[in-house]
């Protein structure tokens, strides 16, 4: 077979054979031996930045670490200065791979990895993939994700998506007419399977179960569906999964570093522990015990271009206390640090719990497609929704006492029904967002 993608990989300096036959040997390291293994990547990833990287010397402050935990923590305003006066000697931006973040932590700064670094991570994404019969060379790919609508920009794009074999429906615009031909494109082609963005795939999902519909009727060569970079919650999980008519996977990711946790056949959601050291962190940067909550902390164990070391991304999550340094096992993503309710009474609360109790009750009746909660003072929160008949006032009622109950009274909303929401450049939807 004509491997169209690893070809692509490979003509853009990528070496994406030495990469995989590399992420093979390390998948063989036994349990026993995992520990070791770790340990020596991390010092040696710190002491090439310390040696090699002024911005990380300058960070660390001396030129040799005895405490990993005593490394400084990196935080994406560190990292919010030119590329060229983070990048280590011996490479530039020319002989890197460079990206954007997408900026949904509210700040966003240009990253780079080696091309070694970039392999790795590819042969990271291959593999995992290929827990459900996914070949990036042969399988064909629906897409849901953003595209740049700058001409040079969109022919990119579009030039990449044919490379990869996928097909993009761009997401910044889901009304049902656009929906209509979505559905006719997967009656007319063979996708094997589905990948984007959690908001958009779910909004599909309601459109087949108004008009009872399973995708697989209609397109039977559709094997799984793989969601990312926004939250999935457990029912539009079961919504998903009965109306495509496939199991739906839940990725964790991070353009700058790798995957950093995906499902597996087992229902684990798990880490990725070859390419990447995740630590769960407290407020004062030490290490949390499995099963407690706390700020994620990623070290990039192979990007030799750019510092990755202790990198704050800016969720909160727990480890689960089955949790081994081989098979570190994410049990639960909480938001992100960023996204936080603080209420009259001191309180701090994650913003989701605010859209999650509120789902519950706005989303019962069907007509609610989806919906965005923004903090606009201390005790004043607008909810903004796409539906297809006004909120009545028993629902209002019943989210306001829902609200009360699970975090506390006396708290006013405003409801605004919209046509559609706002989403960001790249066509992710903000859930829950603070204006204080």
């Amino acid at each position: 077979m004509f491997n169209l993608f690893h070809l692509s990989l490979k003509l853009s300096g990528f070496p994406i054979a030495k990469a995989q036959a590399d992420f093979e040997k390390i998948l063989q390291i036994s349990e026993a031996d995992y520990p070791d293994y770790l340990e020596t990547k991390k010092r040696e990833i710190v002491e090439f930045h310390l040696k090699n990287n002024p911005f990380y010397q300058n960070l660390v402050g001396k030129d040799s670490f005895d405490n990993w935990n005593e490394l400084p923590v990196l935080t994406k305003k560190d990292l919010q200065k030119p590329l060229k006066e983070r990048l280590s000697k011996g490479y530039s931006e020319k002989t890197v791979f460079v990206n954007k973040t997408s900026g949904s932590s509210g700040d966003p700064f240009v990253f780079a990895k080696d091309k070694e670094a970039h392999a790795i991570t590819w042969a990271s994404i291959i593999h995992r993939f290929g827990w459900y019969g996914v070949d990036f060379n042969s399988s064909y790919q629906a897409r849901f994700y953003g595209i740049p609508l700058d001409f040079i920009g969109y022919r990119k794009e579009r030039l990449k998506d044919f490379l990869s074999k996928r097909y993009r429906f761009p997401i910044f615009d889901l009304s049902d007419t656009i929906l209509d031909g979505v559905l006719e494109h997967f009656k007319n082609k063979k996708f094997d399977y589905i990948n984007g963005y959690t908001s958009s795939i779910v909004l599909f999902g309601k459109y087949l179960q108004a008009r009872n519909i399973i995708l697989t009727d209609v397109c039977p060569t559709l094997k799984v569906c793989m969601v990312t970079s926004e939250m999935l919650f457990e029912e539009d999980k079961i919504l998903l999964e009965k109306h495509l008519g496939i199991p739906v996977v839940n990725e964790y990711g991070a353009s700058e570093l790798d995957l950093i946790a995906f499902q597996n056949p087992k229902d684990e959601w798990q880490v990725n522990s070859e390419t990447l050291f995740v630590e769960i962190l407290d407020e004062n940067n030490q290490p949390v015990p499995y099963g407690k909550e706390g700020k994620v902390v990623i070290t990039s164990l192979y990007n030799k271009a750019h510092p990755f070391i202790r990198y704050e991304i800016g969720d909160v999550g727990i480890l689960d206390e089955k949790s081994t340094l081989k098979k570190p096992i994410l049990k639960k993503l909480i938001g992100r640090t960023s996204d936080v309710a603080l209420l009259p009474s001191g309180k701090k609360s994650p913003g989701l719990t605010f859209y999650y109790v509120t789902k519950s009750i706005i989303e019962d009746d069907g007509n609610v497609k989806e919906f965005i909660v923004r903090q606009t003072k201390l005790d004043s929160f607008e909810i903004d929704y796409v539906s297809s008949v006004e909120l009545t006032s028993e629902q209002i009622q019943e989210i306001e006492k829902a609200i009360a109950k699970y975090l506390e009274p006396g708290l006013h909303f405003t409801y605004n029904r919209k046509e559609a929401l706002k989403r960001t450049k790249r066509g992710k939807l903000k859930q829950f967002q603070s204006m204080l």
